[in-house]
């Protein structure tokens, strides 16, 4: 699920993240042909499982306060989502959505943890590296 986050007044799931930049362009539009491997800091090519969780992807132009209503959402209906972010603006708005999603989900008294590593996305035949936020409810 994605959210066109950047009209204030609009917070409904739109087909895809309205790009801001060229690399959040290349982003999206190969995000379909794009075969995502998660691998933890450090680790020597090993793949790390992949969850089937809904993936949120954060621009930083993304308004926290609406991608962390999409975490709850998600979280709501199936216990996990997925936050991907490409630099350090999107990943602080996604990191500041998590936080938000907390306060969200704990007035219900649903507690949240966040399971942060790498992941390699391919863009336009070109190998970047995202941050992944997997974001489940506490056993």
């Amino acid at each position: 699920m994605d959210l066109d986050t950047h009209n204030p007044e609009t917070t409904q799931p739109a087909s895809r993240l309205i790009p801001t930049t060229p690399e959040e362009e290349r982003m999206i539009t190969s995000a379909s042909q794009s075969a995502p491997i998660a691998r933890a800091v450090g680790a020597s090519g090993a793949i790390v499982e992949r969850h089937n969780a809904e993936v949120l992807k954060v621009s930083t132009r993304s308004r926290p306060s609406a991608v962390a209503g999409a975490i709850a959402g998600v979280i709501r209906d199936s216990g996990m989502a997925e936050v991907q972010s490409i630099g350090a603006g999107a990943t602080n708005q996604a990191i500041k959505a998590v936080a938000i999603a907390r306060s969200y989900l704990s007035e219900e008294g649903v507690d949240i943890v966040c399971t942060p590593s790498f992941i390699d996305v391919s863009i336009d035949d070109e190998e970047r590296t995202a941050i992944r936020l997997l974001v489940e409810r506490r056993a």
